[in-house]
């Protein structure tokens, strides 16, 4: 048997995947063009490793893409190592493809590829998806904000009785998934699990101003060591594109890097 061949008698490798388990993970699914281009663009450059799997899972190969092409539609991958392989993929109708980004799930599934020629080499093409499955979980590094200059993040509330009540509140924490905000404890009901805020305001310092949708998740008192009482509401982006999070994850690594200098007396 080829070492890229699933083994008889147990179950495709591939209807384990999220992107074979829509009504689970659908809510991942990208299905604008512009966030599928960027996110393809990105495995690019990163040069990520993929796994491709087709025969229902039977069979897989590996690859990484060579070319994005957003006018043509067009994706272009490397060559398996596997010449077999290679070929009974030629022969597929439906591939489905998954790989990592920073730590973040990608999947999509594509009906035909056909043997090109990139760079004087054989390679692998097919058309850009319609949609492609971006799984962001919770378990992103959760950076807390400077206590001395603390992030803020401007909402508006809207209240039963129609009345908004614009906010300017100090940032706990941030991470890739979402952020944790100092509430007053007046405002306790304005912050009930399952509310959202549209087009909150969060000036992040040398990267520009992040425009998102907030929604609580979870909310709980806290008291500080000088006695001080405040809530803490925990948020979760809602719909949030992919060059957003970027701008999310280099402004954590960048307040990261340079907390981890001052410590070890680089600056």
């Amino acid at each position: 048997m080829s070492e890229n061949e699933v083994p008889s008698g147990t179950s495709s490798a591939s209807s384990k995947l999220e992107l074979e388990q829509e009504g689970i993970y659908g809510k991942y699914l990208l299905h604008s063009r512009t966030e599928i281009i960027f996110v393809l663009r990105a495995v690019l450059q990163k040069s990520s490793l993929i796994t491709v799997y087709f025969d229902q899972g039977r069979s897989f190969l590996l690859t990484s893409l060579l070319d994005v092409d957003a006018e043509r539609g067009t994706l272009t991958f490397d060559m398996g190592s596997d010449e077999e392989m290679n070929n009974r993929a030629l022969k597929a109708d439906r591939f489905v493809f998954t790989t990592s980004l920073d730590k973040v799930k990608v999947q999509f599934s594509l009906k035909r590829l056909e043997l090109v020629k990139h760079a004087n080499r054989p390679a692998l093409r097919g058309i850009i998806p319609e949609s492609v499955l971006r799984l962001q979980r919770r378990e992103y590094y959760r950076l807390t904000t400077p206590v001395a200059n603390p992030v803020r993040c401007k909402l508006t509330v809207k209240r039963p009785d129609g009345a908004t009540v614009p906010m300017e509140l100090p940032l706990l924490d941030i991470s890739g998934g979402g952020v944790g905000l100092m509430v007053k404890p007046e405002f306790k009901e304005d912050f009930l699990v399952g509310t959202g805020f549209r087009d909150c305001r969060i000036e992040l310092p040398e990267e520009g101003v992040l425009v998102c949708n907030l929604v609580v998740r979870n909310a709980f008192d806290v008291t500080t060591k000088s006695g001080n009482q405040h809530l803490r509401v925990g948020c979760e982006y809602e719909d949030l594109p992919g060059t957003r999070l970027t701008m999310i994850q280099r402004y954590i690594t960048r307040v990261e890097r340079e907390r981890k200098a001052r410590l070890s007396g680089m600056e």
